[in-house]
Parts: C-alpha cells; sequence; structure tokens
C-alpha cells in the first residue's frame, strides 16, 4: 500500500503504542524505534492495513519517497464546479421511458435515485467498514492476546458489551485503538472515540 504524508496512522511496538496522527508528523518516531525494534508495525488507523514504509536514508529521503497529498483533480468541459463525470450506463428500454418521464429529465432523476441509496446504505456500509479495520488490526497484532477469538466473535455479531469486556485485559494502547477503529459498528448504540 502507498503511503500518503497525511495518512492517519497508529504506530505500535509489540503491544506498545508509540505515535498516532499523521505519517509525515510521526515519521522521526517510526524511524527511530524501526531502528531498536524490527517488529514495529504501522497501520492506517482508518482501514487496519498494516503500511509498508521505506525508511532508509536520512529523514528528508524517507518523507520524500511517500507519496504527496493528493490535489485537486482537473476537471474538463461540462459542470466542473459540480464535479460531473459523464459515463455511459445501459437500462432497458422501459427504464429509459421511465426515466424520461421523470421532472427534470434521467440525469436528474439518476441523481436522486443514486443520493437516497447512499443515505439509506450509510450506516450498514459505516458499520462494515468499521468491523473490517478493527479485524485487520486486531488480527495483525493481537492474535496472541486473550479472548482475541471472543472478541472478534462479538465484533462481527455487533455487540459492543461483550467486545468491550473481551478486549478489556489488552494492553491499553491495543485495547483503545481496536475499540476506536470499531466504534462504528455496533448496534447497541455504544460510542467510543479513539
Amino acid at each position: 500500500m502507498s503511503a500518503s504524508i497525511d495518512l492517519p496512522v497508529v504506530v505500535f511496538s509489540s503491544h506498545e503504542l508509540i505515535a498516532q496522527g499523521a505519517l509525515g508528523e510521526v515519521l522521526a518516531d517510526v524511524r527511530t524505534a524501526a531502528k531498536a525494534d524490527a517488529g514495529l508495525l504501522v497501520f492506517d488507523a482508518a482501514t487496519g492495513r498494516v503500511v509498508d514504509l521505506d525508511l532508509r536514508g536520512t529523514l528528508d529521503e524517507a518523507r520524500a519517497r511517500l507519496t504527496p497529498a493528493p490535489e485537486a483533480e482537473k476537471r474538463g468541459p461540462g459542470r466542473p464546479k459540480l464535479g460531473v463525470t459523464a459515463r455511459e450506463v445501459t437500462l432497458l428500454p422501459r427504464h429509459w421511458d421511465w426515466l424520461s418521464a421523470q421532472p427534470g429529465g434521467a440525469s436528474v432523476a439518476l441523481r436522486k435515485l443514486v443520493e437516497g441509496a447512499l443515505r439509506e446504505a450509510e450506516g450498514p456500509d459505516r458499520a462494515r467498514r468499521a468491523k473490517e479495520a478493527a479485524y485487520r488490526f486486531m488480527t495483525a497484532i493481537a492474535g496472541d492476546l486473550p479472548n482475541y477469538e471472543e472478541a472478534t466473535r462479538m465484533l462481527f455479531a455487533g455487540d459492543w458489551t461483550a467486545f468491550d469486556a473481551a478486549v478489556e485485559g489488552w494492553p491499553e494502547g491495543v485495547r483503545e485503538t481496536a475499540r476506536g477503529m470499531a466504534a462504528g459498528a455496533w448496534r447497541n448504540g455504544a460510542v467510543v472515540s479513539f
């Protein structure tokens, strides 16, 4: 995975949280820790994925190998202020007939349908992403910790109370990071921040 300088990360040495923040801000700490610890793990804070870094050379050389922060994409003709992108859509004739009869035409009707579907799926999508991120993180760092299997089962069951109890005995940094990554996954209303 290519890492950008502004990627939010959490950094662990064994089970100890040693740094968190934007990659560009914690890179010096990561390099220092990596010299003393070959088992250093850097995680994308949003996805739970392990971030591979090339730390060779000087700090400036390592920083230069990171991808720059994404710039705003320049747009061509059309409706650049709206960010409209023209693409082909294949539908049956009855679908085109219905879309054409809608106020504003096919484009407006399709945008409204897509926006509605996005709103409807927001909660389940957020929960799925949170579960996946927490699972990736836990698998990489907590597989040898007590109650790992129970925590994993409760994560996918969506039971915050049982998950919280299962991770309680874990080292503080691992426990709080797992709780924070899983925060969007809960059906029973828990709110956690990290």
